[in-house]
């Protein structure tokens, strides 16, 4: 069994903090490019892991379809949104793409929950939710960008969501070095 989760995790923490800074202070950015690395890279890993684990399902159980799938959708946002800064298109039809798969995360978040999913139930889908209302308020967000009130809340919601995540992943980081501590992989038995 392969097991990437920690670094999907880790890494939408980092896109998720990134997120939070862009919506906080970079909107009024003059230099929107500075934005296009970070974004893209975050988008990348979550695309390329999401998709896998979409499309193989190397987790037990329906762990596949919460990270898996909701990976993609973070990723397409996210290489996205650093696509339409490198290029300066209106960030705008992002933020009402993002309405969908957030309501589906916050969806998502209460099922989590509900079937008493993963270790921490209801820190993961607290987890869920705020990132999917992130996602839920990004048009909002994009369109009252000079609104300081939305944006500060936006990223205070963003930053919780990933303060979540990083919890979860540097436990399971933590975990996963005791669990896979004799694995062998089957080319090696």
């Amino acid at each position: 069994m392969v097991d990437y989760l920690t670094l999907m995790l880790i890494n939408m923490v980092g896109g998720l903090v990134l997120l939070a800074w862009y919506v906080f202070r970079g909107l009024d950015d003059a230099d929107q490019k500075r934005w296009v690395a970070g974004f893209g890279i975050s988008g990348l890993i979550a695309l390329i892991s999401g998709f896998h684990m979409s499309f193989t399902w190397p987790i037990s159980g329906s762990y596949n379809i919460p990270y898996g799938e909701f990976s993609v959708f973070l990723g397409f946002l996210l290489f996205g949104a650093a696509l339409s800064l490198a290029l300066n298109w209106d960030l705008r039809l992002l933020g009402l793409y993002a309405f969908f798969p957030g309501l589906a995360s916050v969806l998502m978040g209460f099922r989590f929950m509900n079937l008493g999913l993963s270790k921490e139930p209801v820190l993961a889908g607290i987890g869920f939710i705020l990132t999917g209302l992130g996602g839920v308020f990004a048009l909002p967000t994009l369109h009252w960008r000079r609104n300081r009130v939305l944006r500060t809340l936006g990223a205070l919601v963003l930053l919780a969501a990933a303060v979540i995540w990083a919890f979860t992943g540097y436990n399971a980081y933590w975990g996963h070095m005791e669990s896979f501590a004799k694995w062998v992989p089957l080319t090696a038995r």
